[in-house]
């Protein structure tokens, strides 16, 4: 059996090629981006401890390189189909922090209306089509959005988004292979953390390097380090290129996970050593020492990146907790795309069937 510390998510590997060095005005916003979801995710955290984030929640905590680094190399008119940890990637899409922190907290002003929570932000204008709480379920929905494309003759591409334990589940294969037997513009994104909550990839998998699996389909892949968003902005671009010619891709990132599997998972699986390395392999910090070292980001840039983002965050909870929580009128809005008859808009508690109406009583032989 291996040992903790050799799995994936504690030395994440190269990427296959050293990416071509991005401008100082991108690596900068880069570093912003990843500073903004850091520092949301956090408030996150605290306010789920706080009550006022109900249900679960799944942070992006040591994957903030991978998220930037896959929002950036997107278009705007690419769609993006995540799974339940996906708060990082609607920042990253341009969603206001404040609509991402309301629906945490279930009100009427996030992007769902409230009534997704956070595994399950979608907007439509940000082309963010959804988190996804059933494991895989974005899957078949993200190869049928490529099919859309292909029928409409549209230029834009798929980026499926998923966890390494997905890609055990049967709606894995089954997509991959009809999105590789019918061309469809899809790229397939596995954010391999090293753990499927918390079993090893190399316990649950018998290929643990998990792009290699795109060959039973004739598929092109690649693995990158996940820790690198100019590398993961690299390997993202040449993936998505590839699918918009009809040829689809999967992209596995080595992405270690700074938390456990969710806010209350204190992650007991880990190693003291494997925990050490993890922090050690910080993509923040990594990437504001890299920065730092080629002179493109100062201490005084550091402090005040860092300021405004936990500003953006604040302003973000002051949005959220001033916003109302939605009427109970509107429970089954947009419980169907159009009217279906007999649709139920029973509430907890209502009768399942009307009562019969009790008959007038009668006094004398005549109705009173």
């Amino acid at each position: 059996m291996p040992s903790k510390t050799s799995r994936a998510s504690s030395r994440p590997p190269r990427a296959n090629a050293k990416p071509p060095r991005v401008s100082d005005e991108v690596a900068l916003s880069h570093y912003r981006q990843m500073v903004l979801i850091r520092r949301f995710e956090e408030r996150a955290a605290r306010a789920y401890t706080e009550a006022k984030v109900g249900g679960y929640c799944h942070l992006n905590l040591g994957e903030e390189a991978t998220v930037t680094g896959l929002m950036s190399a997107a278009q705007g008119s690419d769609y993006v189909f995540t799974n339940y940890r996906e708060h990082g990637y609607a920042l990253a899409r341009g969603i206001e922090p404040g609509r991402v922190m309301a629906e945490l907290y279930g009100r009427s002003d996030g992007v769902s209306r409230g009534w997704g929570g956070s595994m399950h932000l979608f907007d439509v204008n940000a082309r963010l089509m959804g988190g996804y709480g059933i494991v895989g379920g974005q899957i078949p929905l993200a190869t049928g959005a490529a099919l859309a494309i292909d029928y409409r003759g549209g230029d834009e591409a798929v980026l499926c988004l998923m966890g390494d334990g997905t890609t055990n589940i049967g709606a894995f294969h089954e997509s991959l292979n009809i999105a590789a037997l019918w061309r469809l513009p899809i790229v397939y994104v596995v954010v391999n953390n090293g753990l499927g909550m918390g079993t090893t990839v190399e316990e649950s998998s018998a290929e643990p390097e998990l792009h290699k699996r795109a060959a039973s389909y004739r598929m092109a892949s690649a693995r990158v380090d996940g820790h690198d968003p100019e590398a993961v902005r690299e390997a993202a671009r040449i993936a998505l290129d590839h699918a918009r010619t009809g040829k689809p891709y999967l992209l596995e990132t080595i992405s270690g996970r700074l938390k456990g599997h969710s806010v209350v998972d204190p992650a007991t699986y880990r190693s003291k050593e494997e925990a050490a390395l993890l922090k050690e392999a910080d993509p923040v910090a990594a990437y504001a020492v890299r920065l730092h070292e080629r002179d493109a980001l100062s201490d005084e840039a550091i402090a005040e990146i860092d300021a405004e983002a936990i500003a953006t965050v604040a302003a973000a909870v002051d949005f959220a907790d001033a916003s109302p929580h939605p009427d109970v009128s509107t429970l089954f809005d947009h419980t169907y795309a159009t009217p279906v008859t007999n649709d139920s808009r029973r509430l907890p508690g209502d009768a399942l069937y009307p009562a019969e109406p009790k008959p007038a009583l009668e006094t004398n032989g005549a109705r009173a």
